[in-house]
């Protein structure tokens, strides 16, 4: 019997190619009809296959043609290169099994079924799929059309061994740093915060720690914004949060007392506590921080640091001289008294407090403060609170990412680190982040960017839904008592974002029954066209508040009747802005009677009228006033004085129970014991 393989059937003598034919075969090869390194050209009813070797199992070479033998013998001369990839597997003769990897080429399954690719087209046109020669069939579809001619389709993957199964990593599996082992602990330097009361010398204090001149900056001598400062004792590196002391900063100094290991109360010694002294001593008692206290200005004539030290009694919080646990320092800015002291007083804290954190790992920490600098772009001063971060880290802040392309210290020096307990300034960030957000290293920025608008979409959603918050009958009420109200409509403009947040607190802290106030939009940086046209369009006023204007802001603002105002003292800008408020109120008036007279004649004058002879009863009647007639205490006449005559003279008053002649403007219906009464509508002052 022939092997199987071979063109030329079992006792069937081979056919001499014709003469002159191209391509002889070479002697030997064509008396047995075996064509070696190509598996020939095999053309019969079901079409053409070129370049696979078994693609249509269960039938022996054997079946092609006779005939067709020689031709393939005499094409033999060169290898025929494949045509396509080889994309199903090789299978054993008469499993007629398609092993896909995956979506195949239209082309591809026709070669390997042996038909023609219009057959299989016209077949997937039926199945309401349209696909081209070099278009993928997917899976399903191909199990389909392979059924329909005798075979079956199976994915190559599912012979793999069921014991190599991949390894699946959840996609948040790095987003949260690990926590901190005990033995990857090291000490770190104590951060401190100075609260106390306005003009209480915190600026100063620090401006003597620093031996610099902070302050010398600062509008009216009061901090505008947080700062984070450090210096080095001995060695010892202490971080110092400055926060500014004006009411309209409880949310920073909050913020602040939040961010802090150990909180030192400036209280001047001549002043005492004072009502912030108490508010910043509560804040940090629910921070649950540590507390120390300075008594500044000890240097003045009128200092009394024991009236300081009874009133700190009084409040529970007792001095260790009397017997208690609270630090209580004697300093003075000015000479720098005691300062020494302070600063070693609150080594000693933090060495009681053993504070320590992990240098080896990702840095997260707070943001400190944000702003939007010129030719920088948003930049963001970062507390670390653990960890090191460095040049180059992918930082995630809420719905704010970046990779870090530049750090500065406190003194605007170029960094590479920040180890733990370091603030340092940062840019590279998509936008300007709130003051007070918490911060991350991710190791991925792809990642990143996808928690990022996860975050912002969030917001979004948030937003939407209180927006559309179910209406009830009180809400409704209260919706249509607020479009009765007056509303003053503003932007702020700030220098950094803590600043507008304080603003934007004071400003919600204003209430008025008679008129509601709107923030239309906040934003960092100076005043530009963008704001003038919002403004414009919304009606609102544009507050700046230690910004300047762009250029052309001030013609474009004119021309749309924008009034925009900068600031760079605060209490300034809530002075304005209440102001403004009381403006758009409606005046209001109340009736004050001026005087009381009884007409006793009537005089006719011919053309010029009547005249009203009248007898002042108390009081004066003048021309500037209204007056009103009354008969029997019925009003007949409501109305004004064309003219007032003392004698033969016309004057514009008449007091002291004097005779007057009255020439009333457009009525003559008076007579004789009708009563003139005289009074004015005088304004009154505005309330919010």
């Amino acid at each position: 019997a022939p092997k199987r393989g071979t063109h030329a059937a079992a006792g069937r003598p081979a056919e001499a190619p014709a003469p002159g034919r191209r391509g002889e075969a070479a002697p030997g090869r064509g008396s047995s009809g075996i064509v070696r390194g190509q598996s020939g050209i095999v053309r019969g009813q079901s079409g053409i296959v070129r370049g696979q070797s078994g693609i249509v199992r269960g039938q022996p070479a054997a079946a092609a043609a006779p005939a067709q033998a020689p031709a393939a013998a005499g094409r033999a001369a060169a290898p025929a290169k494949p045509r396509f990839a080889p994309v199903v597997a090789n299978a054993p003769a008469g499993d007629k099994v398609l092993q896909l990897r995956g979506p195949t080429l239209l082309k591809d399954l026709a070669e390997m079924m042996g038909i023609r690719p219009n057959r299989l087209i016209a077949d997937l046109m039926q199945l309401n799929v349209l696909v081209s020669i070099n278009q993928r069939v997917d899976i399903e579809k191909a199990g389909k059309i392979a059924e329909k001619y005798g075979y079956s389709v199976e994915m190559e993957r599912t012979r793999r061994s069921a014991t190599r199964k991949p390894a699946i990593r959840r996609l948040d599996a790095e987003d949260d740093i690990p926590e901190d082992q005990p033995e990857d602990l090291k000490p770190r330097p104590p951060v401190v915060t100075f609260l106390g009361h306005v003009d209480h010398g915190k600026t100063s204090l620090m401006d003597h720690i620093r031996q610099t001149k902070v302050a010398a900056g600062e509008a009216g001598g009061i901090t505008q914004h947080i700062g984070a400062y450090s210096v080095e004792l001995a060695g010892r590196k202490i971080t110092f949060l400055d926060t500014p002391g004006h009411a309209a900063f409880s949310a920073m100094r909050a913020r602040g007392a939040n961010l802090t290991d150990i909180a030192v109360i400036i209280i001047a010694a001549d002043d005492g506590i004072m009502p912030q002294t108490r508010e910043v001593i509560k804040q940090a008692q629910q921070a649950e921080v540590q507390i120390m206290v300075a008594i500044n200005k000890c240097d003045l004539p009128a200092a009394k640091p024991d009236r300081v030290r009874q009133q700190l009694q009084a409040e529970g919080l007792t001095p260790e001289e009397w017997g208690g646990d609270l630090i209580v320092c004697e300093v003075s800015a000015m000479t720098g008294k005691g300062v020494d002291h302070l600063l070693e007083m609150i080594l000693l804290q933090a060495d009681m407090l053993e504070l320590q954190s992990n240098p080896d790992r990702r840095a997260d920490g707070y943001v400190i403060e944000a702003q939007l600098e010129l030719g920088l772009g948003p930049t963001a001063t970062l507390l670390v609170a653990s960890g090191t971060l460095k040049m180059g880290d992918v930082v995630l802040i809420g719905e704010h990412f970046g990779r870090l392309r530049g750090l500065m210290d406190d003194r605007g020096r170029k960094v590479l680190a920040a180890g733990p307990a370091t603030a340092v300034r940062v840019m590279g960030l998509s936008g300007v982040p709130e003051a007070g957000a918490e911060f991350r290293v991710m190791v991925n920025e792809k990642r990143a960017r996808e928690l990022a608008e996860k975050f912002a979409q969030e917001r979004k959603d948030a937003e939407l839904s209180a927006a559309s918050r179910t209406v009830t009958m009180d809400t409704l009420l209260d919706k249509l008592n607020e479009q009765k109200k007056k509303q003053l409509s503003v932007i702020v403009k700030g220098d950094t974002q803590g600043s507008v947040e304080a603003i934007i607190d004071s400003l919600r802290d204003i209430r008025s029954r008679k008129i509601s106030l709107e923030v239309v939009n906040t934003g960092i940086g100076n005043v530009n066209t963008n704001d003038v046209q919002r403004a414009a369009a919304s009606d609102a006023l544009l507050l700046g508040f230690q910004v300047g204007m762009d250029t052309g802001v001030a013609a474009l603002a004119r021309h749309d009747k924008v009034r925009v105002h900068t600031f760079r003292i605060i209490y300034e800008l809530f002075d304005y802005v209440k102001q403004s408020m009381l403006d758009l109120l409606d005046p209001e008036y109340s009736e004050a009677v001026k005087g009381h007279a009884q007409i006793r004649a009537i005089f006719d004058i011919g053309r010029k009228g009547r005249v009203a002879g009248c007898q002042l009863l108390d009081g004066l009647i003048a021309t500037r006033f209204r007056v009103r007639v009354k008969r029997a205490r019925e009003v007949v006449f409501d109305g004004r004085i064309s003219s007032l005559q003392h004698f033969q003279e016309e004057v514009p008053e008449v007091s002291d129970m004097q005779e007057c002649g009255i020439f009333f403007e457009g009525f003559e219906a008076f007579a004789e014991g009708d009563v003139v009464e005289c009074y004015a509508m005088e304004e009154l002052d505005r309330s919010l």
